[in-house]
Formats: structure tokens, sequence, C-alpha cells
């Protein structure tokens, strides 16, 4: 069995929702991000609302908190997207359109490939990564775990 890197990232922002003035940047290239994460290299996957993105999403019962999940081939495909394309742009700015969310605003696990996580899965692997640290279960960029061995039995 093979494995792909699921990942979560969660922001908290500046405006009243995602609709407020100060987000009108960051709303309006949402689209133009999102594709260059799909024509990424390694991309597999990434969770959509009927916006094509995710900002509809609400698992936080919170206006101001907006949540990303994205499968990806490996943590190489994911940092080249996040630090090497027009996304890096964005992420340069974010304090334009963010504040602080926490001690912990992203978190990686592997998962069997294929499969897909829900909103479910994933805020729970950020709650887990926040409240135990980086492990083999869930993970941060700055400490990675490799893929699981793949069981050849």
């Amino acid at each position: 069995m093979d494995y792909q890197l699921a990942e979560i990232n969660i922001g908290r922002i500046k405006g009243v929702d995602i609709n407020d003035p100060i987000m009108k940047e960051f709303v309006d290239n949402l689209d133009a991000v999102n594709l260059i994460a799909e024509e990424s290299k390694g991309f597999i996957w990434r969770l959509k609302d009927d916006s094509n993105n995710a900002t509809g999403l609400n698992p936080f019962n919170d206006e101001q908190v907006i949540i990303n999940i994205s499968v990806w081939e490996d943590v190489d495909s994911l940092m080249n997207y996040v630090y090497k394309s027009f996304h890096t742009d964005f992420l340069k700015r974010r304090k334009e359109w963010f504040k602080t969310y926490g001690k912990v605003n992203t978190s990686m696990w592997w998962i069997k490939k294929g499969e897909f996580p829900t909103v479910e899965e994933a805020v729970a692997k950020m709650e887990y990564l926040k409240e135990n640290g980086p492990s083999d279960l869930a993970f941060d960029f700055r400490n990675q775990f490799p893929k699981p061995e793949i069981n050849k039995n």
C-alpha cells in the first residue's frame, strides 16, 4: 500500500467575514492561486465548496476562520507549491489579511493512496498536533516524518 500527504491550514481573517472589503484582494486571487496548486507537480486533490474553494465551509462556527485541505504526492511537492510559486507572494503578504491564528495553523499526515480526508479528520489532526506535538500521526514543515513503509505482504 502506498501513501500520499494530506494537509490542512487554517487562518483567522482580519475581516468580519470573507466578504469584508479588507479581504477583497485575497478573495480576487483565490482562483488563480488554487489553479496554480492544481497544476503543480504532485498535486492530487483539494477541498472545494460551491465557490470552487473552501471559504464557505465553517467547521469552527466562526466566520473569521477559513480552512484549506489538500492532498499531495509528498512533502516536497507541497513545499514547492507553498514556497516556490505565485502562492509565495500571498504567503509573504498574509499579515494584510490574516491575524495570528495560534500556535499551530498547519498540519500534515500520511493517508492511504486514493483516500481523501474529511473536514473532521483534518481538524482532528490539527488539534492532535497542537496538543501532542509532531509525530508520525501529525506533523509540520519543520518536523517532517517520512511516508510509512510499504507493507509488501
